[in-house]
């Protein structure tokens, strides 16, 4: 139980310093007959850094009442 606090805690440092991701799809523009025109559609992921924040307190509650071998 101890390890997976741990890398919740991780997870949640992550989603705290990188707040947004961005990505990007192929869409098709035009398609006549053999000509082809594709372009690069980008999306845009974003959310609060105070989600990182309970997702590391989550993570340090697990780890702080994890049993001591």
């Amino acid at each position: 139980m101890k390890k997976i606090g741990i890398v919740i805690l991780i997870l949640g440092l992550a989603l705290t310093i990188f707040t947004a991701i961005t990505f990007f799809t192929r869409e098709k523009v035009v398609d006549i007959g053999s000509l082809k025109i594709t372009a690069n559609k980008p999306h845009h992921l974003s959310w609060s850094p105070l989600i990182g924040i309970a997702v590391m307190g989550v993570g340090g509650v697990m780890v702080l009442m994890s049993p001591k071998k």
